[in-house]
């Protein structure tokens, strides 16, 4: 074989080779997506989370007292320990809330709601938010404790799950690429007073809110769907942003399989579920919302809600969903348009 032509053979094969390389490497990283992390929602880890959330020791966490600040206690070092950050400041995940924000002669004291957050790598002024509230009504007067297992322990619990697979995507460098948001509010049961503080007082502005994710209790089963739990009500995903219904509907179509049942999201629902949650303070800023719920049960608010009657597996399920939405939302080409202000 000619020399020149050998070298030049040789040069060819090697620039094909690194070409071949490159490709699959990028290919590599186009293919990764939610479902390589789906695994780090656990159903087991929910539960030893959840016993010890919504444990007496927690005294039913009510807004402003003793129970409510240890579990905001809990929350922080959740997120300390796994080295997800505060938008606040260092070592801050509190948002305080003044005595004078709740209603006057109401008796509720400061309280806070709790922050982290995973900042995007590309669009990281931009965010998606999470949220659940934290909060519940405490003991009644023979010092019984509501544990509030299910609600809302159980979308807390699931904010925490769906944190830690995003904490593993940012460290395997397929962190989101707009923010995402993890906002564990207080004061709910009183009256939505939490999220009404964050949107009046917003740690990320508004303007740059892609959409809030609402989950307010995914651990138990409807008593009219005990035939099939295989379900989850979704209330407001196209009351703002056709493109936000249709983002949910793809990724449980593509990755979950959950029913989808949007029996409260009727406008003339008589519960009116869709002003009773955290997500109503965002949809009324213009904001796009998916306020997640298993809806109500014999355990409703009673100090029978305790973490034994939690389904863990449906509950990790329901989180991943969330997860999986959040997930495109924060990686889509374009955010989310939206369709109508009022």
């Amino acid at each position: 074989m000619n020399k020149l032509f050998f070298v030049a053979f040789l040069l060819v094969t090697i620039s094909c080779k690194t070409t071949s390389q490159n490709s699959t490497t990028s290919q590599t990283t186009v293919q990764v997506s939610a479902a390589d992390y789906l695994k780090y929602i656990q159903a087991e880890d929910a539960k030893k989370q959840l016993y010890i959330f919504a444990s007496n020791e927690m005294e039913g966490r009510k807004t402003g007292e003793g129970g409510q600040k240890k579990a905001a206690e809990f929350l922080k070092d959740f997120y300390i320990k796994y080295n997800i950050a505060s938008p606040i400041s260092t070592a801050n995940y509190f948002q305080t809330i003044p005595e004078s924000f709740f209603k006057s002669g109401s008796g509720i004291k400061s309280s806070e709601n709790v922050i982290a957050y995973i900042k995007g790598s590309e669009k990281p002024e931009e965010v998606v938010i999470i949220s659940a509230h934290y909060d519940h009504v405490g003991m009644d007067k023979k010092g019984n404790v509501f544990n509030g297992a299910d609600d809302d322990g159980s979308g807390t619990i699931g904010i925490l799950q769906i944190a830690k697979a995003f904490k593993k995507a940012q460290e395997e460098g397929n962190g989101p690429k707009r923010s995402i948001v993890f906002l564990h509010v207080t004061g709910e049961e009183i009256g939505l007073f939490g999220s009404k503080y964050y949107t009046d007082n917003p740690i990320f502005p508004l303007k740059n809110t892609v959409a809030n994710l609402n989950i307010d209790m995914i651990g138990r089963i409807d008593p009219l769907k005990i035939g099939n739990p295989n379900y989850i009500y979704l209330i407001g995903s196209d009351k703002l942003s056709h493109d936000l219904h249709l983002v949910s509907e793809e990724m449980n179509k593509a990755y979950i399989n959950l029913e989808l049942d949007y029996t409260f999201n009727d406008d003339k629902d008589p519960n009116r579920f869709y002003y009773r949650s955290d997500h109503y303070n965002f949809a009324k800023n213009n904001i796009p919302v998916i306020f997640y719920f298993n809806g109500v049960h014999e355990d409703y608010h009673k100090i029978t809600d305790t973490p034994d009657k939690i389904e863990y597996d449906l509950l990790a399920k329901r989180a991943k969903l969330v997860f999986v939405t959040a997930w495109e939302l924060a990686n889509r080409k374009e955010r989310i348009a939206l369709d109508i202000i009022k």
